[in-house]
């Protein structure tokens, strides 16, 4: 069996990652540090937690799931007890594209990153509706970048991936770059920025006498069938007067530059931010 050392293994995230994780063909070493998240994979899970050195004992994948600010910390922490060609999984593309990676080029780095449930979905199960994060019961794709090391090394790292993520639909391989692009820049400064004004949007609307539940239920169906055309999960034009209002609506809304969120520079600073 491929062991693996999970650490982090009793926080939110790594949680998660134990929970798919039980049942598969790896052999999981839990490392976690609070009693609290001890306390909760025995409970919940009936998993124990073994000390740091003996999860890397032979371990041949290494899982940091930890928050970015911490990766640096907790890679340095144990380079020095990886052997030669340990992969080392990373969640998020921040820590990595950072620089906060130990230099030794004969480990494997393998970065991957969950896209969550997709809005426009097939899902019928009641579970798989209201898991809105995914790893649960709906179905998600992936991203998964293949930082450094042997390119058969993507296989098992790939296959890590989509079971810790489960159920997975598509998994798409792109760079640390891209994934960078995609987060903090596309989900986060862009997508959650926006959504947030969204929302104060509908708070305006509230304040000028719109009565809430009918604020919310008419911006969230627009959304829907707004969304379902612009990102083409259905053929269809808007009218002229939503055509007009958009023409207008841009220009108030978003400076002529915002697309320079993007740059290489603007990504880095960024990123400097959450780690």
């Amino acid at each position: 069996m491929t062991s693996i050392a999970l650490f982090g293994a009793g926080g939110k995230m790594g949680y998660r990652l134990a929970k798919n994780l039980k049942g598969s063909r790896f052999d999981v070493r839990h490392v976690e540090l609070s009693d609290a998240g001890k306390a909760r994979l025995q409970a919940d899970l009936g998993l124990s937690c073994v000390d740091a050195d003996t999860a890397l004992s032979g371990a041949e994948v290494v899982v940091l799931a930890v928050p970015d600010t911490a990766i640096g910390k907790v890679a340095a922490g144990i380079v020095d007890k990886l052997a030669a060609g340990t992969i080392v999984i990373v969640l998020d593309a921040a820590a990595p594209a950072a620089g906060h990676l130990p230099d030794r080029a004969d480990l494997t780095y393998f970065v991957t990153h969950p896209c969550h449930p997709p809005i426009f979905n097939d899902e019928t199960d009641p579970a798989a509706k209201r898991d809105f994060f995914g790893g649960v019961a709906a179905k998600q794709h992936i991203v998964s970048a293949l930082m450094q090391g042997p390119e058969d090394h993507f296989a098992l790292g790939e296959e890590v991936a989509k079971v810790i993520w489960a159920p997975v639909m598509r998994s798409h391989r792109v760079t640390v770059e891209q994934i960078a692009l995609l987060e903090p820049g596309l989900s986060e400064t862009v997508c959650a920025s926006l959504l947030v004004v969204m929302r104060q949007a509908m708070d305006e609307c509230v304040a000028r006498g719109v009565p809430k539940e009918a604020a919310r239920d008419f911006l969230l169906g627009h959304m829907n069938v707004l969304g379902a055309v612009i990102f083409e999960e259905t053929p269809g034009v808007f009218s002229d007067a939503c055509n007009k209002a958009i023409e207008f609506g841009i220009p108030v809304l978003m400076k002529d530059d915002w697309k320079k969120v993007f740059e290489p520079e603007e990504i880095a600073e960024s990123i400097r931010r959450i780690t």
